[in-house]
């Protein structure tokens, strides 16, 4: 049994900073990878941002130098730092983990959510 569970969306100028955080908890042996998606109305669910255990990341070409993803292992968080956000950030934010539970097969696990939103 895992949850993910997310923090820090909310409505933001534009050219302003978020920062989202998603702690996994539960029957977990290994995490093996982390990220974030992103969902807009009417569009595709898309990777934004991910992390290996092994601390490689990856990033939408979107959001590069924009974005950075970080995450504290003896946590079980991973973090995306948002600056110069953009109107088209606007969008369901999804915490993703790929997991290895400690009597289950690897899997991937999603959060609830949450929102986004850069306006004036």
């Amino acid at each position: 049994q895992v949850q993910l569970v997310e923090s820090g969306g909310g409505l933001v100028q534009p050219g302003g900073s978020l920062r989202l955080s998603c702690a996994a908890s539960g029957n977990i042996f290994s995490i093996y990878a982390m990220g974030w998606y992103r969902q807009a109305p009417g569009k595709q669910r898309e990777l934004v941002a991910g992390i290996t255990g092994g601390g490689r990341t990856n990033y939408a070409d979107s959001v590069k130098g924009r974005f950075t993803i970080s995450r504290d292992s003896a946590k079980n968080t991973v973090y995306l730092q948002m600056n110069s956000l953009k109107p088209e950030d606007t969008a369901v934010y999804y915490c993703n983990a790929d997991i290895k539970t400690m009597n289950g097969p690897r899997g991937g696990y999603w959060g609830q959510g949450t929102q986004v939103t850069v306006s004036s």
